[in-house]
């Protein structure tokens, strides 16, 4: 239990105390870059990343979006999504995002941190959500956004030997993103961008990363 409270504590430092502000996102470049500019501003979202304290050690949720959806669908993403005019800000969104696909309750989590922002080819700026999950939280579903929730150990992410790169063609230029593979789930695209992203800043020793 020690040792899982020292790599939250050690994660917790590394992360952004504050939310970075979508005011920034002209300083930023998109993941990729798409053959018609946009001229709209980007779309605010945030994802949440979390850390489930489980009996094993801690692990890291993802979702399988629902084939039925009409953007990314049958993709691995976190859950998250669009902010909404009522969120009071990006931790808020990314915690009712959580409650609508994956039943999460906002008092089984804690927001830890944030990430830098993320800019996409598809003209989203997403916030990373850093919280800790109570390890009893059993997780539901909504099968009108997500097929399937499943969880990675953290250890297994904080591993270099976990992550690869995959190339995608679009528009005639080839397109590299991080690639996680575990078990029958295979990561690439923003998802995989934003694990990594996670993975480098709050690196561990491995000694201590390993449970």
């Amino acid at each position: 239990m020690q040792k899982k409270r020292d790599i939250l504590l050690h994660i917790g430092e590394r992360l952004l105390a504050r939310a970075p502000s979508f005011d920034d996102a002209r300083e930023l470049v998109p993941d990729w870059i798409p053959d018609v500019a946009f001229h709209d501003p980007p779309a605010p979202a945030a994802v949440l990343i979390a850390l489930v304290e489980r009996a094993c050690g801690i692990s890291v949720v993802f979702t399988l979006r629902s084939k039925g959806l009409r953007a990314h669908s049958g993709q691995i993403a976190f859950p998250g999504g669009k902010l909404d005019e009522g969120d009071a800000d990006p931790g808020e969104g990314a915690l009712r995002e959580a409650q609508e696909e994956i039943g999460l309750e906002r008092e089984k989590a804690k927001i830890l941190g944030y990430m830098p922002s993320y800019l996409t080819g598809t003209n989203y700026l997403i916030i990373p959500v850093v919280a800790v999950v109570d390890g009893d939280v059993e997780f539901v579903a909504n099968p009108l956004e997500v097929d399937e929730v499943f969880e990675i150990p953290l250890d297994f992410i904080f591993r270099e030997e976990s992550f690869s790169t995959f190339s995608i063609k679009r528009g005639g230029r080839v397109h590299k993103t991080w690639q996680l593979g575990h078990d029958e789930h295979v990561i690439w695209g923003i998802t995989a961008n934003l694990i990594r992203n996670f993975r480098d800043m709050v690196i561990l020793d491995m000694d201590i990363a390993d449970e």
